[in-house]
């Protein structure tokens, strides 16, 4: 899974969320830890993975000069904001409602990806300093929630403002580092001391499956940028669409149980 998110990052300026939580779901299951903090647990160790995985992306999409670093200052302050919000709200909601609505979170993830393209038509130009906070805020809150990156939510509003598409991905993968270290942190804090949790944790980031993805994740990335920079998507993201489908499917079977 580690392998797969890196490449995804660096492909589509994701941060594996989609991929990495449902996974850990069923990991954690397995492994018998409280039914009550699970979700919030995979929520935490993905977003401190995706820090990791980020900064790999980064570093890639940079050196090809692809990355809007105004874009990213102007976004950033609501991005932080939000994302420490939604580590709060996470906080205070059930593990079984977290779970649900990262399901239904999967299938609009899945039909978004199934059509072959992130991008959507260009309709205005990028908004004033209120416009640019209210986005992040937004777009990090709903990132500390669902335990990604924001690429899927900021890839369409950045094409939307007339960004290029290649610019939009690799600006994407650049504001994931943000939200993942305000929300990861956000995490840790709300989980400080849980006696729920299982061993070798530091509040909702579970360590030993937290250094196994980071390490795969972390290595694959720049294959992922290189990629975007020579394929044609359409073909990965379908795939990439099926996968997460199927994944949702067996969140939902868990909670139908």
């Amino acid at each position: 899974m580690g392998a797969l998110a890196g490449v995804m990052a660096g492909l589509l300026g994701i941060g594996g969320g989609a991929l990495i939580v449902p996974v850990l779901v069923i990991v954690f299951e397995m492994q018998k830890v409280d039914p009550g903090i699970i979700m919030q647990a995979a929520l935490g160790t993905s977003l401190a993975t995706i820090v990791f995985t980020a900064m790999s992306s980064i570093r890639a999409h940079h050196r090809r000069g692809a990355v809007n670093w105004e874009i990213f200052r102007r976004i950033t302050p609501g991005i932080i904001i939000g994302s420490l919000v939604g580590a709060g709200i996470a906080k205070l909601l059930t593990s079984h409602a977290l779970q649900i609505m990262f399901v239904v979170f999967m299938f609009a993830i899945a039909a978004q990806f199934a059509r072959g393209t992130t991008a959507i038509p260009a309709h205005r130009r990028l908004p004033g300093a209120a416009g640019m906070t209210l986005a992040g805020l937004t777009i990090g809150i709903a990132s500390a929630l669902f335990g990604i990156g924001g690429g899927s939510l900021s890839v369409p509003f950045l094409t939307w403002c007339s960004v290029p598409v290649r610019q939009a991905i690799a600006t994407s993968a650049a504001i994931g580092l943000p939200i993942a270290l305000s929300s990861s942190l956000g995490y840790i804090l709300a989980g400080w001391n849980d006696p729920r949790l299982p061993p070798l944790s530091i509040g909702y980031v579970v360590l030993p499956a937290f250094i196994g993805i980071v390490v795969a994740s972390t290595l694959a990335a720049p294959l992922g940028a290189r990629l975007a920079h020579r394929l044609s998507e359409n073909t990965l993201r379908r795939l990439f669409a099926l996968f997460v489908a199927l994944l949702g499917v067996r969140m939902l079977i868990g909670l139908i149980k």
